[in-house]
């Protein structure tokens, strides 16, 4: 019985020892003279869309985007905003929105992407870019449309990682309609010291014709250019005080659909306005 107990106790010590050593291992480099080595991120890219009613093109860019980024191992999540209000579109604020649900999926790096600007030439780069680099993959040279090149142009496809997107304070939530949320990002992002780190893609084997498939039709897909109420005044002047910290809205559902065969992410939004400050973000009672 003696003879038992002490084999039962040896094999007792023996377990405690080895668990008291992992412990160390693991909890405690400092303490047990081993090097922990720390567990490696991977890079994760929400490839954010700011959308609506565009489900014909959403048909056509996942799939291809997601090809795309598979050829260059580039780990994704589709993330399509999607604005349901009665609102004019924003599309500033729904990438906001965005960032926040890419932030809540663990994302370190995000695109901001055009649902109608499909990438061609395999040179263009959707890798991590690096902390404080801001990628300009639709460059004003390779942008389909001509009217768009010009030197502080850096729409249709933005890419960054996450932390700047946060410095900056998001993009503006006074466009309502279309244009010019680019420009006054442009300007966030040259008032934070961001510009020195700006990348395009140059020497490509490729031109305007062909570097991007550009699925707009302008006749189908009309823009609302429209200037109501004080929004020329508005939209023209510099925004210090909305962004990615005081956008309003509601998330009215979220859903995982396959879109030829691709998993995205729909993510419903009410954009909430402040009709006090932006009474354009409507054309419920305006009168021409």
């Amino acid at each position: 019985m003696r003879r038992i107990s002490k084999k039962v106790l040896s094999i007792l010590f023996i377990i405690v020892f080895l668990c008291y050593v992992s412990w160390m291992f693991y909890n405690s480099s400092e303490l047990s003279g081993f090097t922990v080595l720390p567990k490696i991120k991977r890079n994760l890219l929400c490839v954010i869309v700011p959308y609506r009613n565009r489900w014909k093109e959403l048909q056509q860019f996942a799939p291809h985007l997601h090809e795309f980024l598979r050829t260059q191992n580039v780990d994704h999540i589709f993330l399509i905003i999607n604005q349901t209000d009665a609102n004019r579109f924003n599309r500033a604020s729904l990438i906001n929105v965005g960032w926040y649900e890419a932030d809540r999926l663990d994302c370190n790096y995000m695109v901001m992407h055009d649902v109608d600007l499909l990438p061609l030439n395999p040179a263009l780069n959707y890798s991590y870019p690096g902390e404080g680099v801001i990628r300009h993959i639709a460059a004003p040279a390779y942008h389909p449309k001509q009217r768009y090149d010009y030197p502080k142009f850096i729409g249709g496809i933005l890419m960054l990682p996450m932390k700047e997107f946060k410095r900056v304070n998001g993009m503006s939530n006074k466009y309502w309609g279309w244009g010019l949320e680019d420009d006054e990002f442009y300007l966030r992002l040259r008032d934070s010291d961001l510009l020195s780190k700006l990348e395009r893609p140059a020497n490509l084997s490729t031109d305007r014709a062909t570097t991007f498939l550009h699925n707009h039709d302008d006749h189908e897909r009309k823009r609302d250019f429209k200037y109501i109420y004080n929004q020329k005044n508005m939209t023209h002047k510099r925004d210090r005080i909305s962004g990615l910290n005081n956008v309003v809205y509601n998330i009215v559902g979220r859903k995982v659909i396959e879109v030829e065969k691709v998993p995205v992410t729909i993510v419903d939004v009410e954009l909430i306005c402040n009709r006090t400050w932006t009474p354009y973000c409507t054309f419920q009672d305006w009168k021409p």
